[in-house]
């Protein structure tokens, strides 16, 4: 049968000039070349191989230790509250960012294991968040899939008041609320200085790590919840107080570094109808409790024209990954009015 007209001509062996040494038998068979680009599948087919072994491990070491937290869980005594450890969870990050090496982006570690963390803290307890937007688009609830996970359930409130009141009746185990400002209306972290049990504070802060533009960048929040918050090696702390009489932002942060509390940020309310009580507060570097002795000197150190009158430690929070601490992405600052 002729061939069609537009169909390619088979390849040719190069035709020998007279008295050169003949071609190679696989140069004649194979003139273009072909045979080496045949090769490039089976290579692939190797690489695909290698990746489908390693993603068998990875799977493998993932049912391990889920099995291990289902056995954690099946051996606690205290089975109220909710599961997730905020510090621990932080340690295990830093932890696993300082031995990272390779071309796989740092954030991608950070997302992984907090989805990671996610699946496993809804193991062991009811796991759920409320989270306050007060506007659409505000960016809070972003921020917070981003810490906790695709598949949290999420409650989203648009006040303060509404977030507080989930977690103290035990419909959601967190709440995740905007960071302070200065006279703000709701000033929710002055609702945490008097409190019934189950006493909430604020166990995190969000960010913790980078963030998508889309996913909440350049906000702030505190993560609230009925337990204490875990230390680890660097923390921050929430200290809530109420001072009566004349006492400037520089004298109390003056009385605060004599008592071994350096502040970092100061945020204020007018305790009306009284204009000279003010309740402050005020972010520290390490971890406070109720029972710090600095605490009784900070009291000590203001006297005469003013008092305090409460003080209050409600809560710290394992340090964010510092700006470029994942290698990929900045860390921002919260909108906090500086002393």
């Amino acid at each position: 049968m002729p061939a069609r007209p537009d169909a390619a001509p088979l390849p040719r062996a190069p035709e020998r000039e007279a008295g050169s040494a003949p071609a190679p038998a696989d140069a004649v068979a194979d003139p273009e070349g072909w045979r080496a680009r045949a090769t490039v599948p089976a290579a692939l087919g190797a690489i695909r191989a290698e990746l489908d072994r390693l993603d068998d491990a990875i799977h493998d070491l993932l049912m391990q230790r889920a099995e291990v937290v289902a056995r954690m869980a099946s051996q606690r005594l205290k089975t109220n509250g909710p599961a997730i450890r905020p510090g621990r969870e932080a340690m295990i990050l830093r932890r696993l960012l300082a031995r990272h090496r390779g071309p796989l982006p740092r954030s991608a570690i950070v997302r992984l294991w907090r989805e990671l963390f996610a699946a496993t803290t809804a193991m062991q307890a009811p796991f759920s968040v409320a989270v306050c937007s007060p506007q659409v688009g505000s960016g809070f609830v972003m921020l917070a899939r981003e810490q906790y996970g695709l598949s949290t359930p999420m409650r989203i409130v648009h006040s303060a008041p509404q977030v507080l009141a989930a977690v103290s009746a035990g419909e959601a185990q967190l709440g995740v609320l905007p960071s302070p400002a200065d006279e703000d209306a709701e000033g929710w972290w002055s609702a945490m200085m008097n409190q019934d049990q189950p006493a909430l504070r604020v166990i995190a802060r969000l960010p913790f790590g980078p963030v998508r533009e889309d996913a909440g960048a350049g906000q702030s929040a505190f993560v609230v919840a009925a337990i204490e918050p875990d230390p680890t090696e660097e923390d921050r702390s929430l200290i809530a107080f109420e001072v009566t009489g004349e006492a400037s932002r520089a004298r109390l942060a003056g009385a605060l570094t004599a008592a071994g509390l350096p502040p970092r940020a100061f945020v204020q309310r007018r305790a009306l109808p009284d204009d000279r009580t003010r309740l402050m507060l005020v972010e520290v570097d390490g971890f406070v409790t109720a029972g710090d002795a600095r605490l009784a000197h900070f009291r000590a150190a203001i006297s005469g024209a003013a008092s305090i009158t409460q003080l209050v430690p409600i809560g710290a929070y394992a340090v964010p990954l510092p700006a470029g601490g994942t290698g990929d992405g900045a860390q921002r600052p919260a909108p906090q009015s500086q002393g």
